[in-house]
């Protein structure tokens, strides 16, 4: 699983500038969070179809990266988050973002942007 890390300035019509590009190109987005902190913001985005969306981006002249990410589906309950991020850290795994991409019944899909996608794969395979 891929998502694009689109660093964006803290204001109003940036996102809308980000979506409007992938409508255009009919791309769904499947997840997304973003955090801003003083006048930076970083949207971490999973695409219904990353091709589609990485042109979308390209012809808006969107700056971005791209990363592999690691999902994990969890129970819905407590201590599961504690869970991930104590194997992770065992591990020596610094987590770079960490969001929901879906919930089924009672589990919950993540999605992990990691230091190091290849060993966390492992962890939870």
């Amino acid at each position: 699983m891929k998502e694009f890390r689109i660093p964006m300035t803290h204001r109003p019509g940036e996102l809308t500038h980000v979506a409007g590009s992938l409508a255009r190109h009919d791309v769904n987005v499947k997840a997304v969070a973003a955090v801003a902190i003083g006048n930076q913001v970083v949207l971490h985005l999973i695409a219904s179809d990353h091709g589609e969306a990485r042109t979308a981006l390209e012809e808006a002249r969107i700056r971005f990266d791209e990363a592999e990410v690691v999902p994990v589906l969890i129970a819905d309950k407590a201590g599961e988050l504690e869970d991930v991020s104590s194997k992770l850290g065992s591990a020596g795994i610094n987590i770079e973002a960490i969001y929901m991409t879906g919930r089924v019944d009672d589990m919950v899909e993540l999605a992990l942007a990691v230091d190091n996608v290849a060993k966390a794969k492992k962890i939870f395979e």
